[in-house]
């Protein structure tokens, strides 16, 4: 991955790939990567090193990687695209229109789940390229707008439905939320059936499973729209007999600078956090064990490549990757 791509956009202002190879790379290496804790040079090892794939995007957010495809994708939100690359063919466009697609992942058959903020629908993108609606409504009244996803090895299906898409209709749709509340659902994925599993949220945005499964995460950014709002990350237990309940809920740790975005596990359990200055890496106990500072504020990030090795982090208006010693979690478990 050492070559850099310059991607064009419509949208206007952003940084040029030479200004923000030069403004990044010029920073010394104590300052590129804070550690906190031993684990974490061993994570980073000797010489980590941080890689532009590309930049002139307008907002990098849902950045997953698609086994099947050998590919990683990024919405870029405000140009309603959802973009990819890979080692083998570079730079592409994945889906236009996007429905101004937000949080991506794959389920178990390897079939790309989008959240649709404009269309306020959670959908399932076909090995044939079909689209298929996997959630729209709940309870008769419309979604807000879906933000993040992600499925469980029985293959629930497990999303966040803030109020962005009203609050911003650039990017949505401006529509009165139909929902009293935003939530958290799971979704049956026989039959579709939707279930609110929790809504003691402000706003409900990153979710991502445990390595193991027993610990469901969700952020809540709720300082978006007010300082003294939530900037933190609630964990769960997952019980019942199906395991299809939340139990527990506890703060797993709050996230200075900004709020916590997306977020994934590696197979240890440390959960890497998209934040305001980069990457947050905590361990199952919630304590922080270093960070990966971006020269933009991250929104998303996904563990890549056959051996789950590679960081991929959307930074705003560019993508980056990372080689480490720690392995990603898949999602869902192979």
């Amino acid at each position: 991955m050492g070559g850099t791509l310059h991607l064009t956009s419509c949208s206007v202002g952003l940084h040029s790939n030479e200004a923000i190879s030069r403004g990044f790379f010029n920073m010394a290496g104590s300052d590129r990567y804070e550690i906190f804790d031993a684990e974490f040079q061993r994570i980073l090892g000797p010489s980590p090193r941080l890689e532009l794939v590309a930049d002139g995007l307008a907002f990098a957010e849902g950045v997953c990687w698609v086994p099947n495809r050998s590919e990683v994708i990024v919405s870029d939100i405000p140009n309603n695209r959802i973009v990819s690359w890979s080692e083998r063919s570079g730079f592409g466009v994945f889906r236009r229109p996007s429905g101004c697609a937000n949080g991506n992942t794959v389920d178990r058959e390897g079939r790309v789940l989008s959240c649709l903020t404009r269309e306020r629908t959670v959908v399932r993108q076909e090995h044939d390229g079909s689209m298929t609606t996997v959630a729209d409504s709940f309870e008769g009244g419309r979604l807000t707008s879906p933000n993040d996803v992600t499925v469980k090895s029985d293959g629930s299906i497990w999303f966040t439905d803030p109020d962005y898409g009203f609050l911003h209709p650039e990017l949505g749709h401006g529509d009165k939320p139909e929902q009293g509340r935003n939530r958290v659902y799971r979704v049956d994925p026989n039959s579709f059936e939707i279930k609110m599993v929790n809504e003691d949220f402000d706003k409900p945005n990153g979710i991502a499973f445990s390595a193991d499964e027993s610990v469901l995460y969700v952020g809540d950014t709720g300082r978006t729209h007010g300082e003294f709002r939530p900037h933190r990350m609630m964990a769960f237990d997952v019980v019942g007999a199906d395991r299809d309940r939340l139990a527990n809920p506890r703060i797993y740790a709050d996230i200075e600078p900004h709020v916590p975005d997306g977020f994934r596990s590696d197979v240890d359990g440390n959960i890497w956090v998209a934040a305001g200055d980069g990457v947050q890496v905590f361990n199952p106990a919630g304590d922080m064990l270093g960070k990966i500072h971006t020269p933009e504020v991250a929104a998303n990030l996904s563990f890549g490549m056959n051996d789950l090795q590679t960081l991929f982090i959307g930074a705003t208006s560019s993508i980056w990757s990372i080689r480490l010693n720690a392995v990603g979690a898949s999602r869902p478990p192979v």
